[in-house]
């Protein structure tokens, strides 16, 4: 067994592991940690099969952004999850029957269809490195399907901008616009008044008077 192969099964080891924890774990917020784990293992497999490029976009997209969201969201709302988790055991064997079966399916597709063989490689593309050849792919044979697909992502970010700024009555934003506009005279108003003494103000009055 040499050096790669053992760094495969520990980190296979560690990926089951983090992942059977963020479905038993009691806490939410230790669930996404374990999640967190069981994708940078994840990333490590990328980097023993010659993938940096994708284990680094795992490392960025999930762990970077989409796992530090969702601890930011469940930490802010505070989630129950107690109630989530009743009649857990009673459900858990038809659970692990359904688990076992998807298993048996994805082995048998994989085993059966895939022909994992070494493909063959050009040299001269082997030095460029697995990121530059993917890069002069993407911008070559798939530069439309890219652009179709930034588009598609440009156009759901802007929707989601469109939903989020939707007019609200119990709103109290102000209007820049306004504000910009307004002139000292509408904030401030001077009014001159003739000085009054002591002796000549009004007594003061008690709780019960008119």
């Amino acid at each position: 067994m040499n050096t790669i192969t053992a760094l495969f099964y520990v980190f296979s080891a560690v990926l089951l592991l983090a992942a059977f924890r963020v479905i038993t774990a009691r806490s939410t917020v230790h669930a996404a940690l374990f999640l967190v784990l069981a994708f940078f293992s994840a990333s490590c497999l990328w980097m023993l099969l010659s993938a940096e490029f994708l284990a680094i976009t795992l490392i960025l997209v999930y762990i970077g952004a989409v796992m530090v969201l969702f601890l930011f969201v469940v930490m802010m709302l505070d989630i129950n999850s107690d109630s989530f988790r009743e009649g857990f055991w009673q459900h858990f064997p038809l659970a692990a029957l359904v688990g076992a079966v998807i298993a048996v399916e994805i082995g048998l597709v994989m085993f059966s269809s895939f022909d994992v063989g070494v493909a063959p490689v050009d040299p001269a593309l082997a030095k460029l490195g697995n990121t530059k050849m993917l890069g002069i792919e993407l911008y070559t044979n798939y530069l439309y399907p890219l652009q179709v697909a930034a588009v598609i992502l440009l156009v759901a970010i802007i929707a989601a901008i469109a939903l989020t700024l939707r007019r609200r009555k119990d709103s109290r934003a102000m209007d820049p616009g306004e504000q910009v506009k307004a002139r000292k005279a509408d904030r401030v108003r001077l009014v001159k008044m003739a000085p009054v003494t002591g002796s000549e103000a009004a007594p003061a009055r008690g709780p019960g008077e008119a």
